[in-house]
């Protein structure tokens, strides 16, 4: 019987403890864990996800800063922005909105964030610490997947990994802290991306199969061996004869490999649901450690 890695479930308990761990340090030492969120223009898509983090925040008794500026606002503002909220004390976390305009330098203002306020995990300081296993805020998603691992109590130790794609935010962040050596990783791990000639000889050697291309149904049963685990990370929208006129569908094509993996993450309701649920982990962490030096 496959099982289904239930995300809504598991971000909500994540919340609730966080709401636990927020109160009592609130009460302890009065630090109230802050994030803000800088957002460029008005794009539909990264409106809903910034309105879904500022009710999360609101929620946990986060202090919540939404910063809404003109996607033709120079990057010179935007670094502006950023270095004052590296000096205040009541920010624990600063999340730029990706992606930017493109005349504004996405590694710039990435790199200007303060490392310790790099709730999304993507500054240079940070990856270095992932790379070589030291502790730091891990990227959302690849943390929020690490804890379905973990949650569901999935063997990882040993196993063969394989990851289709290899971008900063997901593929290139999750293979590092897969092969580590430590517990829920110490895998065998490959990546697989766009040069791949044959992405079906590897991924039907996956005991444990991580998917975030971007490319509806990618994946099919064919494309896969018997028992696997399946973590799939895309998001994709297709039309479908409906009253929106389109569905939300992975990268896996999960009616057609339901049945043959071991367990899977559904979409939507999985690996999504736990990107912001990490987001406020790595914010209540950064609070909780700068709660230490008052």
């Amino acid at each position: 019987m496959t099982l289904i890695i239930d995300g809504k479930k598991l971000s909500n308990d994540i919340k609730n403890e966080l709401l636990e761990k927020t109160t009592e340090l609130i009460e302890t030492t009065g630090v109230v864990p802050g994030l803000v969120v800088l957002q460029l223009g008005e794009d539909p898509a990264s409106s809903v996800y910034v309105n879904s983090k500022q009710k999360t925040c609101k929620e946990l008794g986060y202090h919540s800063i939404v910063h809404r500026i003109p996607a033709e606002s120079s990057e010179e503002e935007v670094l502006s922005l950023v270095e004052k909220w590296n000096n205040d004390s009541t920010i624990h976390g600063i999340l730029v909105q990706l992606p930017l305009p493109k005349h504004i330098d996405e590694q710039k203002v990435i790199t200007t964030i303060d490392p310790n306020k790099d709730v999304d995990g993507f500054h240079p300081h940070n990856v270095g610490k992932l790379v070589i296993g030291l502790k730091g805020p891990i990227p959302c998603t690849p943390y929020g997947i690490v804890e379905m691992l973990k949650r569901y109590n999935i063997e990882t130790s040993g196993k063969h990994t394989v990851v289709v794609g290899r971008s900063n935010i997901v593929g290139k962040p999750i293979a590092n802290i897969m092969y580590q050596k430590k517990e829920y990783a110490n895998s065998i791990v490959t990546i697989c991306h766009s040069a791949s000639k044959n992405i079906s000889e590897f991924t039907k050697q996956a005991d444990i199969l991580i998917v975030a291309v971007g490319v509806p149904n990618l994946i099919k049963k064919e494309d896969i061996k018997e028992g696997v685990v399946i973590i799939d990370v895309g998001i994709n929208r297709i039309d479908a004869d409906n009253e929106k006129g389109y569905k939300i569908v992975g990268d896996v094509d999960y009616d057609d490999v339901f049945e043959k993996c071991s367990a899977i993450t559904p979409v939507p309701g999985g690996v999504g649901r736990m990107t912001i649920a990490m987001l406020m982990q790595n914010t209540y962490n950064s609070a909780y450690e700068a709660s230490k030096t008052i």
